[in-house]
């Protein structure tokens, strides 16, 4: 499969609409998966996106500091770290490679502490909306756990993406 990437990445190099390599990166939120494997193939499509000067979209999921150190062993022209859920030193780490952050349905939760203060607080051009459809819901369509044995989940869209805006905008004051 990287040699099929790799292939595909090289023949359409030339094409505008190949703006970015992604979603790569790291999954450490679901139990069993192979973390040495997954930077494997972390560092291989990194050297990928470098081969051809593209930035990258980057799945963080409990993998923040391990992506950052892929990162730092090879730079890419920057990128998004899609549905991003970091500290500060990490959003800033990012900042610095030439990432922006991609916030979506969790910022309009209040007890989103960080993630809301991190979005009222980044600067503006570092924040990219995301709807990551059909997950993660913004608080008015989440269902806890209960009702969601009764109900069946309701799927995140992209029409939600005006009231995400209205909960970031409340947040930076806009």
């Amino acid at each position: 499969d990287l040699a099929l990437l790799e292939q595909a990445l090289k023949d359409w190099a030339g094409d505008p609409l190949l703006v970015a390599v992604g979603e790569i990166g790291l999954d450490h939120f679901v139990e069993g998966l192979d973390r040495a494997k997954q930077y494997e193939f972390y560092i291989a499509q990194l050297r990928m996106a470098q081969s051809i000067a593209r930035p990258v979209i980057l799945h963080v999921r409990r993998s923040a500091d391990h992506l950052l150190k892929g990162l730092r062993q090879c730079p890419v022209p920057g990128g998004i770290a899609h549905a991003f859920n970091g500290s500060d030193q990490q959003a800033q780490q990012f900042l610095q490679q030439g990432f922006a952050l991609g916030f979506g349905g969790t910022l309009t939760f209040d007890r989103s502490l960080q993630i809301r203060h991190l979005a009222a607080t980044l600067p503006p051009e570092s924040i990219v909306l995301e709807t990551d459809a059909p997950d993660i819901p913004p608080q008015w369509l989440y269902r806890p756990a209960a009702l969601r044995s009764e109900h069946p989940p309701v799927r995140n869209e992209p029409a939600e993406l005006p009231r995400i805006a209205q909960s970031l905008a409340q947040l930076r004051g806009w």
